[in-house]
Formats: structure tokens, sequence, C-alpha cells
């Protein structure tokens, strides 16, 4: 069985590690596609690093892990509920369960026939992009919040600097 999941990746943490790692060693799962949203948006406080700058996070923390049975398809948002399913669908293989813990997005897949499932959380307090891009802002402790391999993709690309620049307000 081939399945999905989405998310934008902003940045990825161990909390995406984790409920990929579940779904990947599942005993039906044979493949999980993973899709980057908003693949089209870097370089804006909320969306800072680029879908080559998430896939690269992505793909080094699973090998890292072990995790081989994956693709990632980065996805432009199309801002149109009603097609939005269909424009995931051609640009991915076929998929038989679409695992999220969005509502909108198991709403949309769910009323398409898809088996939606609601993986586990996972310390979702801290593990969330907006908390540990507000750290990064902060100077406080967030590396603690990722693999290993986004702190080193954060570090490549001078990603905090980034976010500092991201930050100001030229008024």
């Amino acid at each position: 069985m081939r399945a999905l999941y989405i998310g934008r990746f902003q940045p990825y943490h161990l909390g995406h590690h984790a409920v990929i790692k579940q779904i990947a060693s599942e005993a039906e799962v044979d493949e999980v596609i993973i899709c980057i949203g908003s693949a089209q948006r870097s370089h804006e406080l909320e969306d800072p690093f680029t879908a080559g700058e998430r896939y690269l996070m992505i793909s080094k923390s699973l090998r890292d892990d072990g995790v081989l049975n994956f693709y990632i398809v980065p996805i432009l948002d199309v801002n149109w509920n009603a097609v939005w399913v269909s424009h995931v669908e051609s640009l991915i293989p076929p998929v038989e369960v679409v695992f999220t813990n969005n509502p909108l997005i198991g709403r949309l897949f769910s009323e398409k026939g898809y088996e939606v499932r609601t993986p586990s959380l996972f310390n979702r307090r801290e593990y969330a992009g907006r908390e540990i891009r507000r750290r990064m802002l902060n100077h406080e402790q967030w590396r603690e919040l990722v693999p290993k391999a986004v702190l080193e993709v954060v570090c490549e690309i001078d990603g905090l600097r980034r976010l500092e620049n991201l930050s100001r307000s030229d008024f």
C-alpha cells in the first residue's frame, strides 16, 4: 500500500519525523509519498525555506534514520479547494491512504473517496514550525526540536540570518 503525507515543513521537525517514521514502518505501507505543500513559497517569515531546502531537510533526516521507502513531491498551491485533490493526484503516484491531522485536507481527500487516517501527534506544542521559527528569531533553544540533518541544512543556507532579515521592517 502507498500512503500520502502532506506538510509545509517550515522547517521539518521531530514531530514530522516521528509521524513519517511511524507511517513508513506500518506493516501494510510499502511507500510513503511526502508532499511539500506551498512549494512555491519561500523567503517569507511564515515560509522561510525553499522547496529544495525542505526536500533536503526531509530526505537527509529520513535516510539518516534508515527510512528509505519514501518519495518527495513538491506541490504548488492552487488556492481552490474544489480542485486541490485533483491537482495533487496529477503530481503523485496513486495512493490508497492519506495520513493527516489537518481537518481540511482530511475532508477534501475523504470526499474524493480516500481512506483518511489521523496519525499520532508528538509534542505538538513544541514540535510546530511556528514555535521553532519563533525560537530561532528570539535566539532560544530550537536545535533539539529538529533532526540533525535539518540543523545542517539551516547552517548551510545561513537560515538564521535569513529569518532575521525577513523579520526586519523597512519602516
